[in-house]
């Protein structure tokens, strides 16, 4: 057996943005930077940040848009891949972690993978 299960705890670099789909499901899109520290070989201190693509859906993204740019936010999720055709017409692909749990102070709220989280 496998599992796809990521999760991370991070700052929002903006303010969630919720949307509503064209059959009234409601998506919340955001980005988390999470940070690192590490030495590198000549024993200096190098910070790291890495930026992370969020999908919520339903009533996590409603949770998720209560929080705002800055906030510290936890998340569990499954790593997935979208292909999309830029402005260009060079294909794309972008790493997204659709949200299946956000903890908010000292509070989990988790959604099983039922029709709420259905992409569309």
């Amino acid at each position: 057996m496998s599992k796809n299960r990521i999760v991370l705890e991070g700052f929002l670099g903006a303010d969630p943005e919720m949307k509503m789909t064209t059959n009234n499901r409601k998506r919340s899109t955001m980005t988390l930077a999470t940070n690192e520290e590490y030495k590198n070989a000549q024993g200096e201190t190098v910070k790291d940040t890495q930026w992370h693509q969020l999908i919520a859906w339903g009533k996590l993204a409603e949770l998720a848009s209560s929080f705002k740019k800055g906030d510290r936010m936890q998340v569990a999720g499954k790593l997935g891949y979208r292909q999309y055709e830029d402005k260009k017409g060079q294909q794309r692909t972008v790493a997204e972690i659709t949200v299946l749990e956000i903890a908010e102070k000292k509070t989990r709220v988790s959604v099983d993978l039922g029709a709420d989280n259905e992409h569309g």
